[in-house]
């Protein structure tokens, strides 16, 4: 066994070298700096300094910018409109591996088939119907065909779109419809497949696509010719050409040195569906996987039968006011390996989603309604007489705010009225720590004398504390 260990080990240190779509961050937070304001280049973005960090870095929208609230301009050709929140809009989100987005559509509306190179997306209906899909990528046998997953969803509906496949959205209803939708990674990438085929410039060759798409050449030339190249189109193009500049120079500082660890290793196939704990004949770092050819459009939508949807509000009647109803591969097992989850958390009037850390993920969350007081602490400072600071903002309908990875954080419903929100998590399986009910309420319970010196305070403070009863929101 040690042999194979050392071999294993030898092995892994010469190939390369990133088992995420993004790497971990190795501080609390590196907002991004501008790309026309930095000085070295870098795969992604470098960061600001940390001692000129405000809220306002993990704060969408900005002055004058319109937030995820307000919709999207659909009256284009398709018939929708992606309104994204990446580290682009939001510079707090670098090195976090996780974006939102807001996507409107008119009545027949189409977001068309399409890839994100580098990140799973999950989506959740809020309004309207939508069908949608995914195709996996080529068999291993030539004789057999890409297979299409699809389904048709409605408000409260949860669907899973595995990185890099093709997938679409297509609005069947005769009213607009809305989602959002969280993916794995703060720069996710998009490659509308008709656009890079057909209206690339200069063109592919018609030659090729001739003998690829098996058609005649007049086919071609009619295809490429409903594309046109815009403005819009040469900016997108030049911030390709320069990530893929800084991609190459990082590839090369790469091959250096040795591996880089993210939360959730990528998946070495389309997907690896998840098996239930209690039918596994084998125990692994999360799931094992399903058999591909049991796998079916159901396993990537949530809910199952007879079970509520996103669209149902949970029950806040409970001491803290608040309620979070989570979509991580516990609920839905296509999710698995794939490195995002989802979750709807209700507030009364004055609810509060307590002190609480997610050890495994970044949060970025969008309020769909109410008023919200949120904030996160930074971990321990490397100066002892420096203390742990405190970031926060009062968050409006449309507004979306990031929890970096591990660090503590809460919302604070401030208003009279209830509040939703929906987010985004960087893992499928985030875990969550609350922190009262973690120090206070374990089981068996913390040494009263480790406590009320940590604490520093009066023994029978400690045994009220703990006796109190702690709620489990989750």
């Amino acid at each position: 066994m040690a042999v194979r260990l050392l071999i294993s080990v030898l092995i892994i240190s010469l190939v390369s070298l990133t088992y995420a779509s993004d790497p971990d961050p190795l501080q609390d937070f590196c907002v991004a700096v501008k790309d026309d304001e930095a000085k070295v280049f870098v795969n992604g973005k470098i960061c600001k300094d940390p001692n000129m960090v405000s809220a306002d870095d993990f704060l969408f929208p900005g002055p004058n910018i319109p937030g995820l609230n307000v919709p999207g301009n659909t009256s284009n050709p398709l018939g929708s409109k992606v309104t994204p929140v990446n580290v682009n809009q939001l510079p707090g989100l670098n090195t976090l591996g996780i974006s939102l987005v807001r996507i409107d559509y008119a009545p027949y509306g189409l977001n068309p088939p399409h890839t994100h190179p580098r990140a799973t997306e999950v989506l959740v209906v809020v309004e309207g119907t939508l069908y949608v899909g995914f195709v996996t990528s080529n068999p291993a046998d030539p004789n057999v065909k890409n297979k299409l997953f699809t389904k048709t969803l409605k408000p409260g509906d949860v669907f899973v779109f595995p990185e890099g496949l093709i997938h679409f959205q297509f609005n069947v209803g005769k009213k607009n419809a809305v989602v959002f939708a969280g993916l794995s990674s703060q720069n996710p990438g998009v490659i509308t497949i008709a656009n890079a085929v057909f209206g690339s410039d200069p063109p592919i060759n018609p030659d090729v696509l001739t003998k690829a798409f098996q058609v005649d050449a007049n086919v071609i030339k009619y295809l490429q010719g409903q594309f046109c190249y815009s403005s819009a189109f040469a900016f997108y193009f030049a911030v390709v050409l320069k990530m893929a500049v800084r991609l190459l120079i990082s590839v090369l500082i790469i091959s250096l040195v040795s591996l880089t660890y993210a939360s959730d290793p990528a998946p070495l196939q389309d997907f690896c569906v998840a098996v239930k704990d209690d039918e596994a004949k084998v125990f692994v770092n999360g799931k094992i996987c399903k058999d591909p050819n049991m796998v079916s459009a159901d396993d990537f939508l949530f809910p199952g039968p007879n079970m509520p949807g996103l669209n149902v509000p949970g029950n806040t009647s409970n001491p803290l006011g608040s309620k979070v109803t989570p979509v991580n591969v516990n609920q839905l097992p296509g999710l698995n390996t794939l490195g995002i989850s989802l979750v709807r958390i209700d507030y009364a009037p004055y609810g509060l989603n307590p002190p609480h850390t997610h050890p495994r993920a970044t949060e970025v969350l969008v309020v769909v309604e109410g008023t919200l007081y949120v904030g996160f602490v930074t971990s321990n400072p490397a100066d002892p007489n420096v203390k742990n600071k405190l970031f926060t903002k009062t968050l409006n309908p449309g507004d979306v705010f990031v929890f970096p990875e591990g660090l503590i954080h809460f919302q604070f419903n401030v208003g009279k009225t209830n509040a939703v929100v929906f987010a985004g998590l960087s893992s499928q399986n985030p875990g969550v720590i609350t922190i009262a009910n973690a120090v206070f309420g374990s089981n068996p319970p913390i040494n009263p004398d480790v406590l009320t010196k940590a604490f520093q305070v009066d023994a029978n403070v400690i045994k009220y504390l703990q006796g109190q009863f702690w709620w489990n929101i989750d």
